[in-house]
């Protein structure tokens, strides 16, 4: 049974994973077992797990603001933190799998392909985007740029606004299992449309409200190179 060694292994997603059904045997780590700005942990965690993949999760996410008022811890966990990652990775010849976002595209007209040219609108944005750019260098990596929420939708209220491809952790999860072996990048996500119109459908007493310039209106993604995969 081949392993896949997961950063960030307390976060929201790996939590998803722990429930999943595959062939493949998941190790998860957190902060104290790997931490990602610190070669040395992530060389005995590799040394002592011996992965034939590893999933990049851990990072900063939340909350936004926060990659606006501490660019420091941004810039070391999610750009440095990935940077030494595939140096690890290439130096051992492990397969490495990268969560970036849909953040990445600009936001203003839509249907955005994986080769579409990239201008991150937030810095969250920009520090994922500088994690690709190192493994874009590593050719044995698979980028996925997600869509992805927790359910249920955390907010009382959803954009009416805003279009995305929102998609749940859990249906991504599914998707995700198909890919693993696959090598570029690649956009993840669910049906193009408003987040109220995808929140609604689980949660009816959500209310609308409207961008005022704070999100791009148009963040939604061209999905085909991912559909000629999960259709197989």
């Amino acid at each position: 049974m081949k392993t896949i060694l997961v950063t960030g292994g307390d976060g929201r997603f790996s939590k998803i994973l722990r429930t999943l059904k595959s062939k493949y045997k998941f190790i998860f780590v957190n902060k104290k077992k790997l931490d990602i700005t610190n070669i040395n942990s992530i060389k005995k965690c590799i040394n002592k797990t011996k992965p034939n993949y590893v999933l990049h999760l851990a990072g900063l996410s939340r909350p936004m603001s926060l990659h606006e008022t501490d660019i420091n811890k941004s810039i070391n966990l999610n750009i440095i933190g990935t940077c030494n990652l595939v140096n690890k990775c290439n130096e051992k010849k492990i397969k490495l799998i990268y969560f970036s976002t849909s953040y990445v595209y600009p936001g203003t007209k839509g249907s955005y392909k994986e080769t579409s040219p990239l201008l991150p609108w937030n810095n969250y944005a920009w520090s994922k985007l500088g994690g690709e750019c190192a493994v874009q260098m590593y050719k044995n990596s698979l980028i996925l740029r997600v869509c992805m929420t927790e359910k249920p939708f955390i907010h009382k209220s959803a954009y009416a606004n805003v279009k995305m491809n929102f998609i749940y952790h859990s249906d991504l999860a599914k998707i995700f299992i198909k890919l693993i072996n696959k090598n570029g990048v690649y956009n993840l996500g669910g049906k193009s449309q408003t987040v109220y119109d995808f929140v609604k459908k689980e949660n009816k007493s959500v209310s609308k409200k409207y961008s005022k310039g704070e999100f791009p209106l148009d963040q939604t993604m061209n999905l085909n190179k991912l559909k000629k995969i999960i259709n197989k």
